[in-house]
This record gives structure tokens, sequence and C-alpha cells, in this order.
């Protein structure tokens, strides 16, 4: 078994089941104006989410705060890498001024990593999750946070804000996560899941990508560990490379065998399961506060 991913030149024709829908719906083309009329920014644009139109339709959308230059270059990720720009202390009123605007029902914030913060960002992460309640108190909310190196005080910052659900994903199995995360740990991402039950989050989250050249077995075993953690929402999806700079896809996984994981991660307990090829971290979310 090899420890690292090939950087190879081999293109993989994606399969039908990859295929995209376009978006459609009167729920869709109300936030899509919304956005472009007043410049908002979602993650789901910017990121070219292929479930957008189904989130949006939901009543569902996903925001970055913190800036878009992240302090981490991980092998998979197509957010910029760089010295980051100041903290803006006036985002949180935005985002909740955006989410009330396009009448959001379940917010998901994310977040680049702020490594160069005393705080890791923890602070503006819990601000802008109250700013959501005062100014939308009618929207629930997700927090898909980083590790904050694992440090207790940032992360408690989160729970004590209450979240509905608090979301940190493994993204890749423990052979692989040192190239595809490079500054992440696969250990402290499980202590960190572990963490938030032990400081009183009710429900937490993680999601894992597949087809970067994970064995079966080696899923299973994630999957054992993540719920060992006492997570009660499992995320799995295919990997798509963003740039040809980015790690290449080792393989299409097949719709069954991810209806394999499924069926395996349910067994063990998980409240919530979406696995399938286009699933990302924040699909369905809003099924998952119930």
């Amino acid at each position: 078994m090899e420890n690292t991913i090939q950087r190879n030149p081999i293109h993989l024709s994606k399969p039908k089941w990859i295929r995209v829908k376009l978006p459609t719906g009167k729920n869709y083309r109300e936030l899509r104006g919304l956005v472009n009329k007043y410049k908002l920014n979602t993650i789901c644009q910017s990121g070219s989410c292929p479930n957008m139109g189904e989130c949006w339709g939901a009543g569902t959308a996903t925001f970055m705060i913190l800036g878009n230059i992240c302090t981490r270059s991980c092998g998979f990720c197509g957010v910029k890498t760089g010295k980051p720009l100041e903290v803006s202390w006036d985002e949180p009123e935005k985002v909740a001024r955006s989410i009330k605007l396009m009448k959001i029902k379940h917010a998901v914030l994310t977040s680049v990593d702020r490594d160069d913060l005393k705080d890791m960002g923890s602070i503006l992460w819990a601000e802008t999750v109250n700013a959501v309640r005062r100014i939308s108190p009618a929207t629930t909310v997700e927090t898909l946070i980083p590790d904050f190196q694992g440090i207790h005080k940032h992360i408690d910052r989160i729970v004590e804000v209450a979240p509905e659900v608090v979301s940190h994903n493994m993204e890749t199995v423990k052979r692989l996560t040192r190239e595809v995360r490079i500054q992440a740990k696969y250990e402290r991402s499980l202590e960190v899941l572990q963490y938030l039950k032990e400081a009183g989050q009710r429900r937490t989250k993680t999601g894992i990508m597949l087809g970067l050249g994970e064995e079966k077995q080696e899923v299973f075993q994630t999957i054992e560990d993540v719920r060992e953690a006492k997570v009660d929402i499992l995320t799995l999806g295919q990997y798509l490379q963003p740039t040809k700079d980015h790690l290449p896809v080792k393989r299409f996984v097949t719709p069954e065998e991810f209806e394999e994981y499924r069926t395996f991660a349910e067994n063990l307990g998980f409240r919530h399961v979406e696995s399938s090829p286009l699933v990302r971290s924040s699909y369905h979310a809003e099924r998952h506060i119930h």
C-alpha cells in the first residue's frame, strides 16, 4: 500500500453518475437574484457546489468567514493560500444581514484556517453566530469549523454560542492525511470531534472525501473512528479535482460502494448518513438538525 498520492498526468473521464443537473426552481432563481444584486458571498457559488440548486431551493446556503485566503495549503482545496488580510470585525453583521435578506432557513458557516491569529479566528466565529441569532432569529445554524490547532479554549467559544450542529471534517483516511491535509493531523481532528461532545455540543458532524487512493478497509476504519468519537452525522462524497495543480482523482467510487458505506455507518448508530458521489459537507444540512 503506497503512503503518498502520486501526482500523475492520467486523466480519468467522469462517469455518468457524476453529471450535475443545472439548478432550477423559483427559490433558486430568487436567491440567485438577491446574491447578484447585493454582491453577497456564498461558498455555494465560489466553490461551484454541484448541489447549489437543491440546497438553495430548500432554503440552505453556506457562507465563508474570515476572508478568502487560508494559512494552510491542503492538496484538495481550491481556496487560495497565503498571508490573509486583517480581520474585518463588521463581517458578522454583514453575513447575518445577508442571511436575513436571502430568507435562509438554515445557514452553514465555514471559514479558512487562520493560524496567523492568536485566537485562530474563534472570537469572530462566535460573534458571527451571535449576529445571526440576533438579526435572523428564525435561522438555524451549522458551523463547519477548522481544528483551531486542537486548543480547547478556542473550541469552547463555538460550543458556548450553541450552534444546532458543529461540524469538523476528517476529509480522508489516516494514511493519506499528511498529503491531503498537509498541516492537519488525523488524531487531532478526532480529538476535536470528541472534545466537542465532552464540552456539551449536542450534534456533531464530519465529512470524508473518497477517490484519493484510499482502500475500502481504511474507509471502514475511519467511519469506526469517528463513531467512537461520538459523532452524530456523517457525509461521504466523491473528491473532484478543483484544478490541474491539485491532487488528482485516483478513481471514481461507484454509487454501490457509497451505499455500502452508508449501510455500514448506519449500523454503527450514526443519527444521519449522507453517502453518494455528489454529496458535499453541507448537503441536506437542513435535515441534520432534527
